[in-house]
C-alpha cells in the first residue's frame, strides 16, 4: 500500500480555527482505552452541537463498544478489532481482513476525520479514509501528524486530557463554559443495577462505597492490604457497607481483598458489564479508585470519590472536575509514568508510602461533602 498519494505536505500549518467548516460524514477516531473514550465525550457532544444534521461515526476498540455503541450522539460504531487486525503483516487472514477494513473506511466517504488517538495507526486510518479534512495534534505521536491536513497546537503541560481534546469542538465553531461529558446511562441499565444490588441484600436506599482496587499499571495500584484495612476502617467508624468491583481478570485481586477483611464487603468483580458497572457506580456514596477508567467514570458521573495517584500526573489524566479527591505522596520521582515495578529505583513509594490514614480521611471528607450537598 503506497503512502504518496494525497500525502499533505510537511509544511501544513497549525490550526486554531477552522470553524466555517461544513460536515456531513464525521468520523471520531478514538479506540481506547476506558478513560481516554471518556475524555474523548466532550469532542463527540461538541460535533453533535456543531453539526445536528450530520452522520457521525466513532471507531472504537471492540471491548469498549457498549461504551458508545448506544449512545444518542453516535450513529455508527466502526469496530476496531485489534486482535484479528493487529497481525495483518504476517497472516493472510489478518491481512485480508486488514484490507477490508480499510476499504470500508474508504467506502464511508466520510468529509471530515478527527483522530484524538494520536499514534502511527489512527493517523494512517484518517488519512486512508480520503476525507478532505483530516484532523489531528501537532504533537501526536508516531509519526501520526504526517497524515493530518490540519494541526491543532501542541498541548500545555499540565493540560487535562479533556480540555486538551476538547480544543477540537473549539476549533470546529463550539464553545460552552464547561466540556459535557454525557455516559447516556438508560433507565433500563440503571434498573439492571439495581437489581444486581438487590441480588447481594443491599437494600434499595442503603449507601455503599465503590472499591475499585484495580488499574492496567501495577505500578498504579495501592497495597491489597491496605485496601483490606481501609474498607473496615469505613465498615466500623460509618457503618457502610463496601462493594467491590472489577473485570473478570480482576477477580483473583478482588478476591484477594475481601478475604483479608474483618468486615463482609461485597466482591462483585466480573459480575458486571461496562455498562452495568458504571451504572452501580452513579448510585455509590463514595467511590475509591486509581487512575483508572473506573475513576473516569466516577468522575463524569459526579460521585464523591476518593483518587489514590501515583506515577501519573493528576492534572493531565486525574478525575475531571474532581481534583479535591486526589490523594497523592508529592516526590520529586512523581510523575515517572513507570508501568512496572521493577522499573521503579525508590521501592514503589508513592504507593507504599501511602497510609490507610491519609486516604481514610479524605473518604470521611467526601461523605462529608455529600451530607452537606444533600441537606442544603
Amino acid at each position: 500500500m503506497s503512502l504518496t498519494a494525497n500525502r499533505p505536505a510537511q509544511d501544513v500549518p497549525h490550526v486554531n480555527d477552522f470553524s466555517q467548516v461544513d460536515a456531513r460524514r464525521i468520523l471520531l477516531i478514538k479506540p481506547s482505552s476506558l478513560g481516554d473514550i471518556v475524555h474523548a465525550l466532550p469532542v463527540l457532544h461538541g460535533l453533535r452541537v456543531r453539526f445536528p444534521e450530520a452522520h457521525i461515526a466513532w471507531m472504537v476498540a471492540s471491548p469498549f463498544v457498549p461504551l458508545v455503541a448506544n449512545h444518542p450522539d453516535v450513529d455508527e460504531i466502526i469496530e476496531f478489532d485489534r486482535k484479528k487486525l493487529a497481525r495483518w503483516f504476517c497472516q493472510p487472514a489478518a491481512f485480508r481482513a486488514f484490507r477490508g477494513f480499510t476499504r470500508q473506511l474508504k467506502a464511508a466517504r466520510f468529509d471530515l476525520v478527527i483522530d484524538l488517538q494520536g499514534l502511527f495507526r489512527s493517523g494512517y486510518f484518517t488519512w486512508v479514509t480520503g476525507a478532505k479534512r483530516r484532523v489531528g495534534f501537532a504533537d501526536a505521536r508516531e509519526l501520526a501528524p504526517i497524515f493530518y491536513n490540519k494541526r491543532l497546537p501542541k498541548r500545555p503541560a499540565d493540560e487535562h486530557a479533556v480540555e486538551h481534546n476538547y480544543r477540537v469542538a473549539e476549533a470546529l465553531g463550539f464553545t460552552q463554559v464547561k466540556p459535557t461529558i454525557d455516559l447516556a446511562i438508560t433507565d433500563d441499565e440503571r434498573s439492571r443495577a439495581q437489581s444486581i444490588l438487590d441480588g447481594i441484600g443491599l437494600p434499595k436506599e442503603a449507601a455503599f462505597a465503590a472499591i475499585l482496587p484495580s488499574a492496567r499499571w501495577e505500578t498504579k495500584q495501592w497495597l491489597p492490604e491496605r485496601f483490606s484495612e481501609l474498607i473496615d476502617r469505613i465498615s466500623v467508624e460509618h457503618g457502610m457497607q463496601s462493594v467491590i468491583m472489577g473485570a473478570p481478570d480482576e477477580r483473583e485481586l478482588c478476591a484477594k481483598i475481601a478475604n483479608r477483611c474483618t468486615a463482609s464487603p461485597v466482591d462483585i468483580s466480573g459480575k458486571t458489564n461496562l455498562r452495568e458497572l458504571a451504572a452501580i457506580i452513579e448510585k455509590a456514596a463514595v467511590v475509591v479508585c486509581h487512575d483508572s477508567g473506573p475513576m473516569h467514570l466516577a468522575a463524569a458521573l459526579d460521585r464523591p470519590m476518593v483518587s489514590i495517584i501515583g506515577p501519573t500526573n493528576p492534572l493531565r489524566t486525574g478525575p475531571y472536575g474532581h481534583q479535591d479527591s486526589v490523594v497523592r505522596r508529592d516526590l520529586d520521582c512523581s510523575p515517572c509514568y513507570l508501568k512496572r515495578h521493577s522499573q521503579c529505583r525508590n521501592d514503589h513509594s508513592c504507593m507504599k508510602g501511602l497510609e490507610v490514614e491519609t486516604v481514610y480521611t479524605r473518604v470521611g471528607v467526601m461523605l462529608d461533602q455529600k451530607r452537606a450537598s444533600v441537606d442544603k
